[in-house]
């Protein structure tokens, strides 16, 4: 049986490691499961089967680039984890971002006049401005650890989503400059049979297509922040304290 201060000891070398903290309660189950078998059928001592565990997973720990998520390097395994979860929110995000501009593109066809569409395109992107402001309201009790500069000791992300959570800033910018505009390209284009500035068609589909399927990815990246938060109420205790 491991006792506390061998268990707080694997717990500091992961901490070192600077692994987010969801990521890090994973792995110290199965360091200290590896740590115990290590001992029991090499009858080795703590010491020598820690050892022999942290050696097999030297190569994981290896610090690397990965410009999409940090502008600083983070351990491989960091970068695996992040890669396949981020990369199922991604599609998500994507496929409900389509559908959005499917309704975009049906309000252009129910729309009677231009000034009509106007109202319904910046009543679209306003919703959108809505929800978020909403989110951030309602879990006032978490803001500081959305924070990017607010870590456990210093050192580690409380959970991998952390990093993005941040983006929500910058896209409800983004989201709030799009809500001037009047999306006129676009209803010209199609009701209008007007081709003559098909650039400004595409972007002005392309624009809230990209930024609603990014406030979309936001929401899926604090809503997963919020939800490992609460599995790991013992490392916020010990954050407030």
């Amino acid at each position: 049986m491991m006792t506390q201060t061998q268990e707080k000891e694997v717990t500091d070398y992961l901490i070192f490691q600077e692994l987010p903290l969801d990521i890090l309660v994973e792995i110290k189950d199965h360091m200290i499961s590896q740590i115990t078998d290590a001992q029991i059928h090499g009858n080795l001592s703590f010491e020598d089967a820690f050892l022999k565990v942290k050696k097999s997973w030297d190569g994981e720990f290896k610090m690397v680039n990965y410009f999409l998520f940090s502008p600083v390097k983070i351990p491989l395994i960091v970068k695996k984890i992040i890669k396949e979860k981020f990369n199922v929110l991604l599609k998500k995000s994507f496929m409900i971002g389509l559908a959005f501009l499917g309704i975009n593109l049906l309000l252009i066809y129910f729309s009677k006049s231009q000034e009509e569409y106007r109202i319904f395109f910046r009543l679209l992107n306003g919703m959108f401005l809505l929800t978020m402001g909403t989110v951030w309201l309602f879990n006032i009790k978490i803001w500081k650890y959305m924070r990017t500069d607010f870590k456990y000791k210093g050192k580690c992300f409380y959970t991998l989503y952390q990093h993005n959570v941040g983006l929500m800033v910058i896209i409800t910018i983004s989201m709030l400059q799009l809500l001037g505009k009047n999306g006129h390209y676009a209803y010209q284009f199609f009701r209008t049979q007007n081709t003559s500035e098909i650039v400004g068609t595409i972007i002005t589909l392309l624009v809230p297509f990209i930024l609603h399927s990014s406030v979309i990815f936001t929401l899926f990246n604090f809503f997963e922040h919020k939800k490992t938060l609460k599995k790991m109420q013992n490392f916020l205790q010990s954050a407030d304290n």
